[in-house]
Order: C-alpha cells, then structure tokens, then sequence
C-alpha cells in the first residue's frame, strides 16, 4: 500500500509541487529526499501529527517551517506566488491550515525549506548527509535515527534508484 502512495506522490504530487517551484529545484535527489523526510515524519499516514501541532505529510508547524519559509528572503519571494496563485493567504495561519489536506503546497513547502539549507542534496549513497540535513532543517523533537536507513532507501527505490 504505502509503495502505490509513494508512486503517486512521485508521479503527481511532486511534479506538480515542482511545476509551480524555479526548475532548478527539480532533481531525483530533491524527490528523494522529499519523499524520506515525508516517510520519516508521518510516513505518508497522518496529515496531523499525533499528539502534536504539525500538519500535512511533512509535519510542519505554524510558527516553525511554515513562518520560516514565508519570511526567508530566499523562499518568500517564491512561495507567495504559489500562495496567491492556490488561493492561500500567504500568512502563517492560513498557510499553517492549508497544508494539512493540500499536498501540492505542502510538498513546495518542504521543497523550499530544503532550499534553505546550503549543502547540495545527498545521493543514494549518503543516507547520513541527508539524515544531517533532515535534522538541520526539521529539527524533530524525537528524532528516531534507527528508521532513517529504510525511509531513504525507499525513498530513492521510489525514484528509480537500484541498490
């Protein structure tokens, strides 16, 4: 069940996260990475974390990467046209509400937080590069490195990657 979610996320979700995103951000590895940190956080079964504040598949929370990607000088001047163009009031509130159900926008959030940071993303070789990066920008309160190397791994057999 979760490889046919998978494969819809890669054939759909994403590429239509990535039409309204600057093409430079496209990549296997972007999707890669995109689809270990959803596994990772909610494992593509809750749009609300349990227990918890965050919303969507990539489990942001309001005053957390949602506010961060709409005040970056970076991502702001890309994700409020996105907002504007999904009629979403480009705030952290209604931003924050929005993502829980709209996977477009919450994968051109994760997309854009992944922007931020300076490294160039992992291949399928470097499970610890992107567990570092994941870390960096999503800074869970529990992480649980123990499940990373199945997420990832999945992640990139997902995009076409073979070990």
């Amino acid at each position: 069940m979760i490889d046919d979610l998978l494969a819809y996320l890669d054939d759909y979700t994403l590429p239509a996260a990535f039409a309204l995103l600057p093409p430079r951000m496209t990549s296997p590895a972007a999707r890669a990475l995109l689809l270990a940190i959803g596994l990772q956080e909610s494992g593509f079964d809750h749009r609300h974390q349990i227990g918890g504040p965050a919303h969507g598949f990539w489990q942001f929370e309001k005053g957390g990467g949602v506010f961060g990607v709409l005040t970056h000088p970076v991502t702001n001047p890309i994700i409020e046209p996105i907002c504007q163009l999904l009629r979403v009031d480009p705030t952290p509130a209604a931003c924050y509400t929005a993502i829980e159900h709209h996977d477009v926008l919450a994968a051109c959030f994760a997309r854009l937080l992944l922007w931020t940071d300076y490294r160039v993303l992992p291949t399928p070789a470097q499970a610890g590069k992107g567990w570092a990066i994941y870390l960096a920008q999503w800074r869970p309160g529990k992480p649980h490195p123990q499940t990373w190397p199945a997420c990832f791994t999945l992640a990139w057999q997902t995009v076409g990657w073979q070990p």
